[in-house]
């Protein structure tokens, strides 16, 4: 009997020889036929230029290299594997296989040949001074950086803040009304970037949406975590920042009850901090709006590659009493998650084309890290990521309260985003579904950012609702998303009407930020959001 070889090992004789024969197949048609080659170009938006679909050579060896690539996935997908290996081996793999492009190097690459002779070199030495000045950086720029200043052209909706800690500001948004609704809303950004992807531009702002409907804003501005705050654990976000934030936008505002926003990691927090909330009876909170946000862990998405107890107790050992998660490593990871679209583009354009980043708010705010403090990363990882404990009624301590996401029951509006890595949309639908109350479900077209931040004025995308539900426990995705119906523009019109329905009657509006007991204490958007991180 013959010994199979390693490979037939993992991979059934009879698939691995009709994946064989494919590609022979399309191997000779590719390098017989040039509108074979050319056909095959067409489906990647790295070759489609048209220096690529006449390169005679040129078009050929891309043309085979996407056949390469397609075959080594098409083995994947018959190997005899777990669905967690496969899923690694697939992301190293294409990181792999988008290293080795044939776009990524002057001699197999006609458009940057081209630019070469047409500039008679001045485009190398451009792409060199580009590289010298993204070392100094520690990072590939992926937008002009001197286009945009935080509270300047970002971050400039007009506010105040009025309070402060070790962990957060407080700002408060000054009202464009003269009558405003009279339940405030709080906005709760993910701490692992900075606060102003709410508050970009004045035409992509959620902020400034918010305002312009007659709400009362306020917005938790996390700080940048240094050596001063290293120790820092979840508890102390959620009780020292969340809660904390919560209590003060009742007391400024002479409220009992206040709505709430948590986008991605900030939904995270928002959720224990209305967890514990609900166990001491405060009955602080009127809504919860969730973007984007895990609660629910069983499938977290790409991310999950990184997870493992391995990795866990290494962080721990390093990070886990004393530390620092620094923000360029976490953006480095999330920039390999998408490294044809955050890596290799730039690093053609930049470096071999000599071309200089146009503008891009959102790619700057990208860039904009926030270091986080290592005993909260840690204990995120490990009890959420690696442990899915919080789905688990009273199975997690937080703030000396065992938390049971069932016992929060107030209104909530969660969001997913149809083509998000970060927090996949059935994700955000199952964890969404765990609470006690009515649950509206909105997805989003896009992906985790641009499916969230999709101004309404530009009447760009989409999203789908489904009205034959009032809640969305018990449900599974696909039976929701069977009957939904697709609404042009953005899911933030579909919110504000949900929203408008928890906020309470028009009061005149606050004459002055804060109150006698909490002070202004400089202009939005504050220091915190212009703190660097530091290297580490």
């Amino acid at each position: 009997m013959k010994k199979k070889n390693k490979l037939q090992e993992f991979i059934e004789p009879s698939d691995l020889t009709q994946i064989q024969e494919k590609y022979l197949s399309e191997f000779f048609q590719i390098w017989s036929e040039p509108e074979k080659a050319k056909e095959v170009l067409a489906t990647d938006r790295r070759f489609s230029s048209n220096e690529w679909a006449t390169g005679g050579l040129y078009s050929s060896f891309a043309a085979t290299y996407l056949l390469n690539a397609k075959t080594l996935f098409d083995m994947t997908e018959k190997m005899s594997l777990e669905d967690d290996q496969r899923q690694k081996m697939n992301f190293f793999l294409d990181n792999y296989l988008s290293t080795m492009s044939p776009a990524n190097f002057m001699a197999t690459n006609p458009e940057v040949q081209k630019k070469f002779f047409e500039t008679k070199g001045k485009s190398m030495v451009s792409g060199m001074e580009n590289f010298l000045s993204d070392i100094g950086k520690g990072k590939i720029s992926q937008t002009d950086e001197t286009a945009f200043e935080v509270g300047k052209n970002l971050a400039v909706t007009e506010g105040a803040v009025i309070f402060e800690n070790d962990i957060f500001q407080l700002i408060q948004y000054k009202n464009k009304f003269s009558e405003v609704k009279q339940t405030p809303i709080l906005f709760v950004p993910p701490c692992i970037n900075k606060y102003y992807i709410l508050d970009l531009t004045e035409s992509n702002s959620l902020v400034n949406f918010a305002l312009e409907n007659k709400n009362q804003v306020f917005l938790v501005s996390w700080k940048n975590i240094n050596d001063t705050e290293c120790t820092f654990t979840w508890d102390d976000y959620v009780e020292t920042g969340v809660i904390t934030a919560i209590d003060k936008v009742c007391k400024i505002s002479n409220v009992k009850k206040i709505n709430t926003l948590g986008f991605c990691i900030g939904g995270t927090l928002l959720t224990c901090a209305a967890g514990v909330i609900a166990k001491q009876k405060k009955n602080t909170i009127n809504s919860i709006t969730l973007m984007a946000s895990l609660l629910e862990f069983s499938d977290p998405g790409i991310l999950k590659i990184f997870i493992d107890e391995a990795s866990i107790s290494m962080r721990e050992n390093s990070i886990g009493q004393k530390g620092i998660m620094a923000g360029s490593e976490l953006a480095s990871t999330f920039s390999f998650l998408r490294p044809d679209d955050l890596i290799w583009n730039y690093y053609v354009s930049n470096y071999l084309k000599g071309e200089k980043p146009v503008p891009f708010d959102l790619l700057y705010w990208n860039g904009d890290s926030a270091n986080l403090a290592g005993p909260f990363y840690c204990w995120y990882l490990k009890n959420f990521y690696l442990k899915d404990r919080l789905k688990r009624p009273n199975d997690l301590s937080i703030c000396g309260e065992k938390i049971d996401l069932q016992t929060i029951t107030c209104p909530i509006y969660a969001m997913g985003a149809k083509e998000d890595h970060i927090v996949p949309c059935t994700s955000a639908f199952t964890s969404a579904s765990l609470f006690g109350g009515k649950i509206r479900f909105v997805l989003g077209a896009s992906g985790h950012i641009a499916g969230c931040i999709n101004p309404a004025s530009k009447n760009k995308r989409s999203y789908w609702i489904n009205n034959d539900y009032d809640t969305i426990a018990g449900l599974k995705f696909s039976d929701w998303k069977n009957n939904t119906s697709e609404k042009q523009g953005s899911w933030w019109i579909d919110w504000d009407q949900w929203l408008s329905k928890n906020n309470g009657k028009l009061i005149p509006r606050q004459k002055k930020y804060g109150d006698k007991n909490h002070k202004v204490i400089e202009k939005a958007p504050g220091r915190y959001v212009r703190e660097v991180a530091k290297m580490f």
